[in-house]
């Protein structure tokens, strides 16, 4: 039976942080975060990473473990967090995984594994014949060797498409077929997972500006200034998160710091609308929601008995 662990998932600003340090406290647990732009270095106060007075004593894990120029994937979100996760379940701890990346969340639990990088130029040769031939040929030639994956993508969508046909050329198998192997192997852990949210999106919506002018005052103009004096680049991955790449435009004179807070708060919105989206299609979430303000102890009752009703502590 695979080994169980907790997963507190949801929207942005939804109180996960304090939600699992909590739980950790009570159950005798280490944290992994599920989020997708805690693991870079020098992004803390964007990111909402939980400063170390924060975290009360309790093991944070997946936190900066890239630098913010350096490529990261799901898949190797996968291998670090399995590792994590394996070596606190090896102590004879409890695994809290907490994030709002749900695409991380499902993947680790699942243990889904990925069709190699490809590593012997195959990329770049499809990525020029696209530019020389058009990506339509491209996408004929995905017809004829996996028409599977060819019915699900669109010709815009040439990074999948370059992408089915470099998995083909590289393992001589069709991304279609690994992608059938990968879902019929057992979950590798089996997750208790509870949702926070608010009853009325209003109140999320308010405590997601209030976040981020928390965030402004914290300094976190600073903090993206610092990373453009050290060299980052304002088009790598890591500075088009949300707060970051805003504030570099503002940062570069190119709109106002009033205009860029404006935009975080709206992006960060869309944001949360998209993870709710993604959350509610699992059946096995089972959600809390707080009124218009988060209350704990009540949170934490909650939780403690779906946790021990799961057969865990």
């Amino acid at each position: 039976m695979a080994p169980k662990i907790i997963v507190i998932a949801g929207p942005t600003a939804s109180g996960k942080t304090a939600l699992s340090i909590a739980l950790a406290k009570r159950f005798g647990g280490e944290v992994v975060s599920a989020d997708s732009m805690q693991i870079y270095r020098r992004m803390d106060i964007g990111t909402a990473k939980p400063a170390l007075e924060e975290r009360e004593g309790i093991p944070h894990h997946m936190m900066d473990v890239a630098e913010p120029d350096e490529a990261f994937s799901v898949a190797r979100y996968v291998e670090l967090a399995s590792r994590c996760v394996d070596d606190i379940l090896s102590r004879g701890k409890l695994p809290i995984v907490a994030g709002g990346t749900g695409l991380y969340i499902d993947s680790l639990l699942s243990g889904r594994t990925f069709a190699p990088f490809p590593t012997s130029g195959w990329r770049e040769r499809l990525q020029e014949r696209a530019k020389s031939e058009g990506i339509t040929v491209l996408m004929e030639e995905l017809r004829r060797i996996d028409p599977e994956a060819a019915e699900r993508l669109h010709l815009h969508d040439e990074k999948r498409i370059i992408r089915a046909l470099e998995v083909w050329h590289e393992t001589g198998k069709t991304i279609s077929r690994h992608n059938r192997e990968t879902k019929a192997v057992p979950p590798r852990y089996q997750g208790c997972r509870i949702g926070l949210n608010f009853e009325k999106r209003a109140d999320l919506w308010r405590r997601i500006d209030r976040r981020v002018d928390e965030m402004m005052a914290q300094g976190l103009l600073d903090e993206v200034k610092a990373l453009l004096r050290g060299g980052i680049d304002p088009k790598c991955t890591a500075m088009q998160a949300i707060g970051y790449k805003e504030l570099a435009d503002a940062a570069r004179g190119l709109a106002p710091v009033e205009q860029a807070v404006e935009e975080i708060k709206l992006r960060t919105r869309q944001y949360a609308k998209r993870q709710v989206t993604w959350f509610r299609r699992n059946g096995e979430m089972q959600w809390y929601l707080w009124s218009s303000e988060p209350d704990f102890r009540r949170a934490l009752q909650f939780a403690t008995e779906k946790i021990e009703e799961s057969g865990i502590g």
